[in-house]
This record gives structure tokens, C-alpha cells and sequence, in this order.
């Protein structure tokens, strides 16, 4: 029996198990009852635990996940996003209106987000995701362009597992705000044939915050721990196989 294989094998289950990703919390903006409805749903997360609520004076709705190419909502018949309008005056409010969404990280590391917008013709065409430490205080991460107008932008990723004080997190928070084009104080229009208008609308399906849960036992000391139980039982093979012998 090659122990040392064994061993190393055990290690490299460890760290594999410790690091594949789980949902964390999912929002999918379905009704709680299926009703075969895509203007009704809720806001309640559908995996995990968390808020969702709307940032800086936006109103939400429900409506069709399904609708111009859909969401990646796996639902057939009751897929119903989350519809946001009433954004901000143009020229005005940049990085103030939005959605916002409330995820305690505890237990996890290497936490990513990944979420689908559908943006209308007139609404912003840049969506900033930006997160908080603390619940209160924002800061910029990533800068997406939705240069398509009634169009789904699909599985939106952002990574947090290289930013401190995001993993094992009671207080993480996220929001997806309208931005100014780059280098500009103006918002750009979604489609470029139509003008940007604060009814423009941005429509949310599918946001996940995902993690790897966090080893209860530091790998180094499980494999030890493992390792030893394993050298016990080899021991115990060898005396029964000298009993035997004599």
C-alpha cells in the first residue's frame, strides 16, 4: 500500500472540494407559486438568503424573461424578470440609480457574482457594478456596455475572490447602476438609432452570488488528521497479517 499516493490523494480532494463554487443566494424574479404569469413575481431570493430593493428613486415591475432572445432562467412557462425604469435626468445622477442587493458571504471565499439585463432602446447603455464592504459605502468595480437595444446581455460576471474583506462577508452588498458613457457626462442610449430617456428600462433575471465554502478544517491539518487514521490502519494490517503468519 503506497501511503504517500494515498495521502497526496486525499490532499487533492481536499483542496478540490474547498474550492468548487456554490450558490450562494439566486434571485430568479418568478412568482413564489408558479401562476403562469410573467407579470407577477417577487423579489424574495429563490437559493440562499438576501435582499433586493431599488437604489436612488428607480421603480421596478415584473415582466417577460422570455421575451427578444429571453434570459438564461432555465423556466418555461413562468420566467418573469425584474423591469426597472424612472432613471435618472440626462446629464444628471450619474452612478445613483439602480438596484441593490444585500448578501451575507459568511462561510464562503472566492465569491462572484454573475446576473442577465435586458436593456430597452433608450435606457443606459452602461450598467457600472459596484460593491460594499460595509453596506453603506460603494465602490466602482466593472463597467459594462449594453451596446444593443431590447437585448438580452447574458451571465454578466464579476470576480471578487482577489478583493480583501468580500469573502466571509455578513455585510457584502452589490449594486448595478446607470454610469455616464466613458469620458463623458452624459448617459448613451442602449440603441444608437434612439435617444436616451429616463423610461428607458432595464430588466434583471438570474442574479447569483456564488463562493467556494471555506474549509472548516485548514487542509494541511485534515490531510494529517486523514493521514494518520491511515497509518493507524496500515499498522493494524501488518500485526494481523504477522498474527496470521505465525
Amino acid at each position: 500500500m503506497n501511503l504517500k499516493l494515498i495521502v497526496a490523494g486525499l490532499a487533492l480532494s481536499l483542496v478540490g472540494a474547498s474550492a468548487q463554487a456554490s450558490v450562494v443566494t439566486q434571485w430568479n424574479f418568478n412568482s413564489i407559486t408558479p401562476d403562469s404569469n410573467t407579470g407577477t413575481g417577487s423579489i424574495l431570493s429563490s437559493i440562499g438568503s438576501g435582499t433586493a430593493a431599488l437604489v436612488g428613486g428607480v421603480t421596478g415591475a415584473f415582466a417577460s424573461g422570455t421575451a427578444n432572445g429571453g434570459s438564461s432562467d432555465p423556466a418555461a412557462s413562468d420566467n418573469s424578470g425584474w423591469q426597472t425604469t424612472n432613471y435618472a435626468a440626462q446629464g444628471a445622477g450619474n452612478k445613483t440609480r439602480g438596484v441593490q442587493f444585500n448578501v451575507s458571504t459568511v462561510g464562503y471565499d472566492n465569491i462572484t457574482i454573475n446576473y442577465d439585463l435586458r436593456h430597452s432602446n433608450t435606457s443606459s447603455r452602461y450598467e457600472l457594478v459596484q460593491y460594499s464592504l460595509d453596506g453603506i459605502t460603494f465602490n466602482d468595480s466593472t463597467l459594462f456596455d449594453g451596446n444593443a437595444g431590447d437585448t438580452w446581455f447574458k451571465n454578466r460576471s464579476v470576480d471578487f475572490s482577489s478583493i480583501a474583506g468580500v469573502a466571509n462577508n455578513a455585510n457584502f452588498a452589490l449594486r448595478i447602476v446607470a454610469a455616464f458613457a466613458p469620458a463623458s457626462s452624459v448617459y448613451a442610449p442602449s440603441s444608437s438609432t434612439n435617444t436616451y430617456a429616463t423610461t428607458g428600462t432595464w430588466r434583471f433575471d438570474m442574479v447569483t452570488v456564488s463562493g467556494s465554502p471555506a474549509a472548516a478544517v485548514p487542509v494541511p491539518a485534515a490531510v494529517w488528521m486523514m493521514g494518520s487514521g491511515l497509518l493507524g490502519l496500515l499498522g493494524l494490517h501488518k500485526r494481523k497479517a504477522l498474527t496470521i503468519a505465525a
